[in-house]
């Protein structure tokens, strides 16, 4: 007879789990019942990339390149369409990715227009990164965006395309009846400003208004189905991806990245309790924290499309991707539900919450500089698990960040409801007349970056003893940057008081070194306005931005748009232009001041094109497309070497076990499993929609479960060399064993490839030792 401890815990805990699955009820019920008025489908689909040898974008780092998989990289897509005329309709893109590109908008529309003729456009689509610095660089086209990753790397760029391309096809095909919900609501200790001096020389009186120097709101869309019920949350809300720092060579979705992971399993593991209900089934399912796997359900849910495919013999290829733990059940018609976090006005936000210090004495770092006895390279931001490492300061600001989301996607009461509108248009933002509110006229100016840009920030400093808040720059960097390009007195005179370093904007060779025909957004659904940004805009940037768009908006609309309109930004979309700092930012020169390449005036620029076209959206004007981008994508010079080859040591296959788990181990809560093995470079097959490293469970009839791959908070898929031109690398599969994982017996495998000298590609797969976990 079990103790009554045990009795008494067994009938709490079924009292509380009946109560939860009735709340979910009901709410669910709730949802359903609101009237559909719009079609909406979202989709998801994987993105990583090559995990090797591939610089991961965003320090700039020439060192920091791809050596394995933190968790994967994800396009997530939703679709709006009006019931009554479906060919109007918006698409909105998000990317784990550090930013949109203009080359990747451009390949991916073409795309599109070839599957479904005019439906989707530069017009209606807003293709948006969230800024993770852990993911793979190359795939811009302009070339101060690519030296680090040794010019374009293709793999990078197609992994993109295709991954968007696949993620709107599920959103085109499950597009459905339904609902928007929207809530917005404050998120504490999730970011703080990074260039406080900066912040501090924008009008007391504008300051005054905001209670902090960062945006501190979330704004959240919640998608309800009318038969399926929820399937999506898309929410905007602004902080750096650089929980994850410089010396990272993990891909990585950074903290918005681990957001949605959390959300999205947190929702399939309450899906699955709702289910259990319902259907009066026992099943086994475990948790990572957020984790959501129900391993019985998982083992048997992959098309067997993939088998027919391969002739009736499965490959290893093919098993990575059946054996993944998130496949969509192949006997449901529901799509799995989409959690995306977005960017909004990031540019001098920062998750390193703690503040910034220096290394070598743990003071506070120079205010107006970010220096350390006059070095920034000293000088770094410290994330909230400091002296933790930076894996565990990401999964903090992640969890903030997932369960303020959860707050508002359960408490979202309105419902957007109104038309389906939309406007675009290029604008060469190095030639724009402005006019500003004192009648003076001037003009924007062509890219250059300043001194402080290469001063870096506190999330990522910078070398040779740059600094910020440099508005006078030194002799000998001056005569370095004239060798490239020495900018003309004009030039000079438009970006005053930046100092110019590289005269970007007016470099050609062996093509552009910076845009100047850029995109610009806006995207209107009901109440909720998008607006789609190609740089990262500051707090204050934003935020005047946004005023002065829904200032517009009500005036232009005689009352048709009222004051409960959200106005929401998109940053980083459909093109890459670095930062926009306001005015009085851009006169301190700290890091984005100097990283605002149009000069003192772009951010007036900026809410001139914007107005005019929310005056367009609202009176029913036709825009002018403005000048053509341009596709530079086959121009693209490509130095990043092939696979030549992979080896292994003689008597060793691909596969074998190179370290395994000792005999008869054991494991518990916190413990951490490792296994290496033989392999091939990662770059020989993306296993996209796959994994490299999988921990199976033995279930009570023999079968091997799976329970965590490499796109599981708990695992690392880590990937190395030797030698640095060795053809012979490893594979090391890492599991920390989650607090609330099954106990059992388990094994470690993985999927890789290998290349023959002569260019064919094999897959193999790799098997440890069983071992115990209790718990």
């Amino acid at each position: 007879m079990a103790p009554r401890s045990s009795i008494a815990a067994r009938a709490g805990y079924i009292c509380v789990f009946l109560f939860t699955i009735l709340t979910l009820a009901a709410t669910i019920e709730a949802q359903q019942n609101k009237e559909a008025n719009y079609l909406i489908g979202v989709g998801s689909y994987d993105i990583t990339g090559p995990a090797a040898d591939v610089n991961l974008m965003g320090y700039a780092n020439p060192e920091q390149n791809a050596a394995g998989i933190h968790f994967r990289l994800r396009a997530r897509s939703f679709i709006v369409a009006d019931p009554a005329e479906t060919n109007n309709r918006v698409l909105f893109v998000n990317l784990d990715a550090c930013m949109g590109a203009q080359s990747v908008t451009l390949h991916t529309l073409a795309r599109l227009k070839s599957r479904y003729g005019g439906l989707y456009t530069e017009k209606n689509v807003i293709i948006s990164g969230t800024h993770t610095h852990s993911g793979p660089g190359g795939y811009l086209q302009y070339v101060l965006y690519i030296i680090t990753s040794l010019g374009f790397v293709r793999q990078s760029f197609n992994a993109l395309v295709d991954g968007i391309e696949q993620s709107v096809i599920q959103a085109h095909e499950n597009l459905r009846p339904g609902s928007i919900l929207v809530n917005e609501g404050e998120l504490l200790g999730a970011n703080i400003n990074r260039s406080p001096s900066a912040y501090l020389n924008n009008p007391a009186d504008e300051r005054a208004k905001y209670t902090y120097d960062v945006d501190k709101t979330m704004v959240l869309a919640k998608f309800v189905d009318e038969e399926w019920g929820e399937v999506g949350a898309f929410n905007w809300f602004a902080v750096h991806g650089t929980s994850m720092n410089r010396t990272n060579k993990l891909i990585s979705g950074d903290n918005k990245g681990a957001a949605a992971r959390f959300m999205e399993d947190w929702y399939l593991q309450r899906s699955v309790e709702y289910s259990i209900l319902a259907d009066t089934k026992k099943l086994d399912f475990a948790s990572d924290g957020h984790r959501e796997a129900f391993h019985r359900v998982q083992s048997e849910q992959v098309s067997h499309e993939f088998y027919k495919s391969s002739g009736g013999k499965q490959s290893t290829k093919l098993s990575s991707i059946m054996h993944r733990v998130r496949s969509p059940m192949k006997d449901s018609l529901k799509p799995p539900f989409v959690a995306a976090f977005c960017q909004s006005n990031v540019g001098d936000t920062t998750p390193n919450i703690q503040g910034a210090f220096c290394v070598d004495t743990g003071l506070s770092c120079d205010f107006n500089h970010s220096t350390c006895n006059g070095q920034n390279e000293l000088c770094i931001g410290r994330g909230p698990a400091y002296p933790d490492d930076h894996f565990a300061s990401t999964k903090i600001i992640a969890d903030r960040q997932f369960k303020r989301a959860v707050d508002l996607f359960d408490s979202a009461k309105e419902q957007l409801i109104g038309k389906i509108q939309y406007k675009q248009t290029y604008v060469d933002f190095s030639n724009v007349v402005v006019k500003l509110p004192n009648k003076q006229v001037i003009k924007t100016c062509p890219a250059a970056i300043g001194f402080s840009f290469a001063a870096g920030t506190t999330d990522g400093p910078g070398a040779f003893n740059f600094e910020q808040g440099d508005n006078q720059g030194n002799l000998f960097w001056k005569v370095v940057g004239s060798f490239l390009k020495k900018p003309s007195d004009e030039q000079i005179e438009c970006q005053k008081p930046k100092p110019i370093l590289i005269d970007t904007g007016e470099m050609y060779a062996p093509y552009a070194w910076a845009p100047s025909i850029l995109p610009i957004s806006i995207l209107k659904i009901g109440q909720l306005v998008i607006l789609g940004v190609p740089a990262e805009f500051t707090t204050m940037s934003g935020r005047r931005l946004r005023d002065a768009v829904k200032s517009t908006l009500i005036q232009q609309s005689n009352g048709e748009i009222g004051n409960d309109v959200r106005v929401v930004i998109a940053g980083l979309a459909n093109g890459y232009s670095q930062y926009v700092a306001t005015f009085e930012e851009y006169e301190v020169q700290r890091y984005e001041g100097a990283s605002t390449l149009f000069g003192p005036h772009t951010l007036s620029a900026y809410i001139q094109e914007f107005t005019k076209l929310a005056t367009a959206l609202v009176k029913g004007n036709d825009v002018s497309p403005g000048p053509a981008p341009p596709d530079m994508v086959d121009k693209q010079l490509e130095f990043l070497p092939g696979v030549l080859m992979d080896s292994t040591p003689n008597g060793k296959n691909f596969g074998d076990v190179k370290e395994d788990v000792p005999a008869n181990a054991s494991y518990t809560v916190g413990d951490k499993v490792e296994v290496e093995f033989y392999t091939g470079c990662p770059r020989n097959d993306l296993l996209t929609e796959g994994t490299y490293g999988l921990v199976e469970l033995l279930d009570s009839s023999g079968k091997w479960i799976p329970s965590y791959d490499d796109d599981d908070w708990s695992t690392r898929f880590s990937w190395y060399r030797p030698k640095t031109m060795s053809p012979e690398s490893y594979a090391v599969i890492t599991w920390a064993i989650p607090q609330t994982v099954q106990a059992g017996t388990y094994r470690i495998r993985h999927f890789g490839s290998y290349k023959h000298l002569f260019g064919s590609v094999k897959h193999f797969t790799g098997t440890s030792s069983s071992f115990k976990v209790v718990t």
